[in-house]
């Protein structure tokens, strides 16, 4: 992953969340080059408004859940709120309870107010996959879910951060919610991969919900996200057909019946 850079011939990164071990399963035999258990579980599986709800033991579940489809993509865990914010020592201390759990390296959101917490876990030898722009955990710090970089200050603050977390040993960056000539100028000036959501088509790879994708979100999905099929849809026919038989007299049928000895049934005649 690290060496995946478009600049040099190589293909765009792939990468989609999952939750559990049949997420995980099924999103690996579709190709993915990595999975990310990620904090939106929260809104996509708990039912929560927003992604701070979520603690590391809630992470470490899923994290572990996730793992047991041994997937070939590389099982990214993400730090949840409060995870890393206190003190370092918290902060490796999370990341080594998502390894612990199953994943392959943690991700976490911030830029230079990160550093020293990104030197510490890569330190403890875990690997860092850092996020930029919209960051979800500083919701109510932006004022809700708003693209970020903006003006000019504001894009070159990002750029900086950019800089900084890959200094600091980040071998990956997400990039959310920022306008595609930023995404593009990140992704340009770092050497390290760039994996966008909502940044445009020029950053190294792209990254999309489980739930979002195949349309079992509720409410309407961000400008970013493409429905590539609608799962929620084929689910609620499914179990309707199956209320239906049920009511009707429909289910069980002969095929999904055990049948008795012709023993069994004179003895049951008593």
């Amino acid at each position: 992953v690290r060496a995946s850079k478009r600049r040099d011939g190589a293909e765009p990164l792939v990468m989609v969340t999952a939750y559990d071990e049949p997420g995980a399963r099924f999103v690996d035999a579709a190709g993915v080059d990595m999975i990310l258990v990620g904090d939106s579980v929260a809104n996509t599986v708990l039912g929560y408004d927003d992604t701070l709800q979520v603690t590391v033991e809630v992470m470490a579940h899923h994290t572990a859940a996730v793992s047991r489809a041994h997937t070939q993509a590389l099982v990214v865990g993400d730090l949840p709120w409060m995870s890393y914010h206190v003190t370092t020592p918290d902060a490796v201390r999370s990341a080594a309870t998502l390894i612990r759990a199953g994943a392959q390296c943690v991700k976490l959101e911030g830029g230079t107010n990160r550093v020293e917490v990104i030197e510490a876990i890569v330190n403890a030898e875990i690997p860092v996959m850092g996020h930029l722009g919209l960051t979800p955990q500083s919701v109510m710090a932006m004022g809700g879910y708003r693209v970020q970089g903006r003006s000019n200050e504001a894009a070159d603050a990002l750029r900086a951060s950019a800089e900084a977390i890959q200094a600091a040993g980040c071998f990956a960056v997400v990039l959310e919610g920022v306008p595609d000539e930023l995404g593009a100028a990140i992704t340009n000036q770092l050497d390290i991969p760039t994996i966008g959501i909502g940044a445009g088509a020029s950053t190294d790879g792209q990254v999309l919900v489980f739930h979002d994708l195949l349309g079992m979100s509720k409410g309407k999905p961000a400008k970013f996200v493409r429905r590539y099929g609608d799962v929620g849809e084929a689910i609620t026919a499914a179990v309707s057909s199956f209320v239906s038989d049920v009511r009707g007299g429909g289910f069980p049928g002969p095929e999904e019946t055990y049948s008795s000895s012709p023993e069994l049934t004179e003895h049951l005649k008593d």
